[in-house]
Parts: C-alpha cells; structure tokens; sequence
C-alpha cells in the first residue's frame, strides 16, 4: 500500500465575469490528495494520511476518496476550516492559483497525532507540495518520513507554492533535510528554477541525486521528462495532446510512476536502488501517458490502468 500525507483542499473553479458575478465549480484538489486519488484509480492500494475538517467540504473530501478506493484509515478530523484553492486558467490551460488558508485542517496533523507505528503492508510513503511548509504539518511529515526511512519507500514531489508557505528560504531549507530520506524525487522544471534558480534541470537532477535519492525525475510540460538515476540521465517524450487544462497532471504523473513501479514489484528501497535504463525508461512513459488523459480533461480527473494502456497502444 503506498501512504500518501499532505493537503487535501477545495479547488474553486472561477470561469468567466457575467453580469450576476463569477461563476464558480468546487472541486476536491490539493496534490497529495490527487495523487492517492489517482494511485488508486489506476489499481494499486493508497491511503491518505491527513486532518480533514468536520464540515461539509470535509465529509465532501473524504467521500471523493472512498469512492475511489483510498483507504481512510489514517484520516483524522478537526473543527478547523477547509482550505480554498481560487484557480483561474490561462489561455494555454497553466492553472493560476489564490489560496484562502488560515489555520486551516489541512494543516492541522501534529506529530503526536501521527500512527505509532505503520503495517507491513505500506511499502511507500509519498509527501509533497505546501504541506512541507506550513506547522504543525510540515513538522509531522518530517518526523515521519525520518523515523520510516530505509524501511518503506519515500516519495517527494515539492510542488511549490510560495504564496501559501511564506518563507521560501525555510521551506527549502527543509525540502534539503528531506532529501536526505527520499529514494524518489519528482519535481517540475518550475520547481528546480524556485528551489536553485537554475535552468540546467539535468544537473540540478543529479545534485539532488548525490544528497540521498535513488531517482530523480524532472518533468518539463509538453517537453518531457528526464530522470538522473545511478551514473545516467535519460529523456522521455511527452505525448502530442489538446490540452484543456494541466491542473493535477504533475500529480497523476507521480501517481502513474509509483502505480507502475509497484505493479511491478519494484517499489522498495532495494527496487529503487536497483532500477535500469529500460525500467526507468518504461515507469516514465506510463507516468507521462497518466499525466497526458489527465491533461484532456477538465480538473483533477484521473484515469484508471486500462485507460492509460489504451492510450499508450493508440500511439505505438
């Protein structure tokens, strides 16, 4: 089972002014809450470790979760409000986000609130986006991806947000330590230019790589993706699609490289390790085909295992 622990927000949706004021979609969203949806709308089992509010946009959140088959084991609940996510599209479909989240239930896990112990049966633990950077989460998610290193896989997706974590210099200092327990990383181009202010995304892969990961991968919108693993460096393509908008692709793409490397046994830290060119190379197409369907479609709507294998036999 693959653990996923972070935000989990309400996504609203703003179309275009009309005379009665903006018209508005709710949507379920935060990334790590879009990754465990989308781990378990491929077919592998997920969980989702996180504080989601007594309200209705809570009960909202938890039943989108069920009903795609993540478990709610670790789930807890709180008075705090739900976090709003005010997304705007550009006209090339890039998401533009404004976040209304003071003290709010997304960031409310402690570390004393964290399970003593996990089962076996989680063999990964995946964190990421402003949940790194705003307390007392981000101190929770530290703790734990400490304490279970070296026995589970660990997966990091930094995601940034500076408008929601404030101090980009403590959320980087941080996202460092973190490395240092991560056998996966996947990270966007827009994430390496905000962490280390460079363009240069295959050696920012492979200095992240000498700092404790077994595989960094870097992906690059309609450019593709690269993963630094070992001694090598390799490129993927991305499928040629009409995008109607890119909100939670870079999530389904991670989703799609852990689904793929635990279907095929492969995701443990001795897995990881021990990953070749061909493997890598194979995790990444379906990572990006995963990513692609998300990308035709209008918010955060992954798709299941056939869908993307059918996807990817329509292109050879």
């Amino acid at each position: 089972m693959i653990l996923v622990t972070g935000e989990a927000l309400i996504d609203l949706f703003i179309g275009t002014p009309a005379p009665a004021g903006f018209p508005a979609e709710g949507v379920a969203g935060g990334s790590p809450f879009n990754v465990a949806r989308a781990i378990a709308r491929l077919g592998r089992p997920a969980a989702f470790l996180s504080t989601l509010s007594e309200d209705v946009f809570g009960s909202f959140l938890a039943d989108r979760l069920a009903e795609t088959g993540v478990s709610l084991a670790y789930l807890q609940r709180c008075p705090n409000p739900t976090t709003l996510s005010v997304v705007a599209t550009d006209a090339s479909g890039q998401p533009r986000y404004s976040f209304y989240a003071p003290d709010s239930a997304d960031r409310a896990l402690t570390p004393e609130a964290l399970p003593d112990h996990l089962p076996a049966d989680v063999n990964a633990i995946a964190a990421g986006s402003y949940a790194l950077g705003v307390e007392p989460i981000a101190a929770a998610i530290e703790a734990l991806l400490q304490r279970e290193a070296g026995s589970r896989v660990i997966s990091l997706d930094p995601n940034v947000r500076p408008r929601v974590v404030g101090d980009l210099a403590a959320y980087r200092e941080r996202f460092e330590r973190l490395l240092a327990h991560a056998d996966i990383v996947k990270a966007s181009d827009e994430d390496i230019d905000l962490l280390l202010s460079t363009d240069d995304l295959a050696s920012a892969a492979k200095n992240w790589l000498r700092r404790g990961p077994r595989l960094v991968v870097v992906t690059r919108g309609g450019r593709g993706c690269l993963a630094a693993f070992g001694g090598s460096v390799i490129e993927r393509p991305a499928p040629a699609i009409e995008v109607v908008d890119t909100v939670g692709a870079g999530d389904t793409f991670h989703a799609g490289l852990l689904a793929w490397l635990d279907a095929e046994g492969l995701l443990t830290p001795q897995g990881v390790a021990g990953l070749d060119e061909a493997q890598v190379a194979a995790a990444l197409d379906f990572a990006a085909a995963a990513a692609a369907l998300v990308c035709t479609r209008r918010g955060a709507n992954p798709p299941s295992w056939d869908e993307v294998e059918r996807f990817m036999a329509s292109r050879a």
